[in-house]
């Protein structure tokens, strides 16, 4: 039998001290009867109110749902309510279970459980602290090693990554964080706009955090580090590659590092033993004044002067015509190695320009055609330059609601004697079809592949001449001898000398491209000859190119 009533009555323990005879006490209350009181019992409500009034009701109280919802919150709540007319805590946060990375319960004897110190061994503490947080509390969580190498894929590679090609950069030159002479005067525009979505994302974790919303918190940092890595490194990187250390370079050192800096103080509470490495070697190890660890470090604060909503709106709607242009490149089937002739881009809201400033608009046209490789960008004011649409009223509907107008309707669908309205309508045949009669298919004019995206359109040029073919077989080349580069354990800065073999006609194409390539590859010598060749090179590869074979060879200069 169970220890309960009936049978613990029957059992009766003798006192060794005194003899008498301890039976169970008749009269016995719920066990969380007993946890519900501990907010008064522990703080001498009875005998301190004033000290208990210093600590009551509680900050923030957690548990799992929904059993404490019923026993210990309630206990707590109906008990306070009763003895002090308030509730007992200011916040309350719940959450769900965690599960295996398939959603099923882990059990030792099912052999899914992972012990704590083995998950900390193979993924990281630090790891494991961003996957709970960053978790859906309403939800299970589906814990496991292969959601942990999805965090670190998503998260901490990027960020890992961007501050080892920061302190890559940081070294080669000798720069520390004391260089700022000029800084602010020649900060770029993407340093102007890293800047205010890093001022942004402060404020938005400082809020969450202080609603003890750790989610929406740590999803905001990982936006943040995708745009840092994904956009304003990867359009920045020629300022760090190049040889002078002027005062547009020490720019872009000083934002990036105070980027970097700003991150880790805004992740610690979440990941501290990441945001303490990032600090000890980006501030502490070269400023001796600075506080020893990143949690003796004020939190970071929001600031207006940062803020540029003009610049982070501009840049955004290039990141989204970007986007757009890499999906219609890939309609077109070019790597985008292949340079194309030119992007066409209709802008949203009747918009003609992406900023009212002629500097800032030229900087970030420049931007568009530099990452989806194309010679022009032009912005049309009408998408029927490159769209061609047709209109399909649909008769099972239409029928029924505007009968005897339906052939009326028909034929100016199939003439394209047809207007779409600005609110989702088309004005046909003498009436007026609403957005659930109709469908609307949309094809690219020819020699051009088109993507959009509401009412923000992107078309690129498809028809390639000799100048675009030798200039993408260019860029092919010096892709290949990248990677001869790399996979011969050069450092970043070693110079290198080049020979590249092949038939007259690719020499003659490659030919123009000499300067270009050596400027690439950090070469003081390139050879372009039928029978080019280094006798001690490196690596040596062949490549088929466009039907054509290309003997590459790499060597230290």
């Amino acid at each position: 039998h169970t220890p309960h009533r009936p049978w613990i009555d029957a059992v009766e323990i003798a006192c060794t001290s005194c003899g008498e005879r301890a039976r169970r006490t008749p009269d016995v209350g719920n066990p969380w009867l007993d946890a519900g009181i501990v907010g008064l019992s522990t703080l001498g409500w009875n005998t301190d109110r004033e000290y208990w009034e210093r600590w009551y009701p509680a900050d923030w109280i957690s548990e799992s749902f929904p059993g404490q919802f019923r026993n210990w919150f309630y206990a707590l709540l109906t008990m306070s309510t009763i003895m002090t007319g308030r509730a007992p805590t200011k916040t309350l946060f719940s959450y769900a279970l965690v599960r295996d990375e398939h959603g099923e319960e882990m059990h030792k004897s099912a052999g899914n459980s992972i012990p704590f110190d083995e998950a900390a061994e193979q993924i990281g503490a630090d790891v494991m602290r961003w996957m709970y947080a960053a978790a859906n509390p309403a939800v299970n969580l589906n814990f496991g090693y292969g959601p942990g190498h999805e965090v670190v894929r998503r998260f901490f590679l990027p960020l890992w990554n961007t501050y080892g090609f920061f302190v890559t950069y940081a070294r080669l030159d000798g720069w520390t964080p004391d260089q700022t002479d000029g800084a602010d005067g020649a900060r770029t525009l993407l340093d102007r706009w890293i800047l205010s979505r890093l001022d942004g994302v402060v404020g938005e974790v400082s809020a969450a955090l202080d609603g003890y919303d750790a989610m929406r918190a740590t999803r905001a940092i990982e936006a943040f580090v995708d745009e840092l890595s994904n956009w304003y490194v990867r359009r920045n990187r020629r300022r760090f590659w190049k040889g002078e250390l002027d005062a547009d370079k020490r720019a872009a050192y000083a934002t990036l590092h105070e980027v970097l800096t700003t991150v880790a103080r805004l992740m610690a509470p979440i990941v501290p033993h990441l945001a303490d490495a990032l600090w000890e070697n980006l501030v502490a190890s070269v400023d001796h004044e600075a506080p020893d660890s990143v949690h003796l470090v004020d939190f970071p604060r929001a600031s207006s002067d940062l803020s540029a909503p003009e610049i982070e709106a501009s840049v955004d709607l290039v990141r989204r015509a970007v986007g757009l242009g890499r999906t219609a490149r890939s309609a077109s089937g070019f790597r985008t190695r292949q340079p194309l002739r030119a992007v066409h881009v209709k802008l949203p809201g009747g918009r003609v320009v992406f900023s009212d400033d002629v500097a800032v608009n030229a900087e970030l046209i420049a931007q568009i055609t530099d990452e989806l490789n194309v010679r022009s960008l032009a912005l049309i004011p009408d998408q029927s330059e490159m769209v061609e649409r047709s209109l399909y009223p649909l008769l099972p509907v239409i029928g029924p609601r505007h009968g005897k107008a339906v052939g009326a309707v028909m034929v100016g669908a199939r003439s394209g004697d047809w207007e779409l309205g600005a609110d989702g309508t088309v004005a046909v045949g003498g009436v007026t079809l609403q957005p659930d009669e109709f469908e609307l298919t949309a094809r690219a004019r020819s020699g051009h592949e088109l993507a959009e995206d509401g009412d923000l359109l992107v078309a690129v040029d498809t028809e390639i001449d000799d100048e675009l073919a030798a200039e993408g077989m260019a860029r092919e080349v010096a892709h290949r001898l990248q990677a001869m580069r790399r996979a011969s354990g050069y450092e970043i800065s070693d110079r290198v000398r080049v020979a590249i073999g092949g038939d007259s006609g690719v020499v003659s194409r490659l030919t123009p491209f000499r300067d270009w390539l050596a400027a690439e590859l950090l070469a003081t010598d390139i050879e372009i000859e039928e029978a080019a060749a280094l006798g001690d090179a490196d690596a040596r590869e062949t490549i088929e190119l466009e039907g054509s074979s290309l003997a590459l060879a790499v060597a230290r200069a």
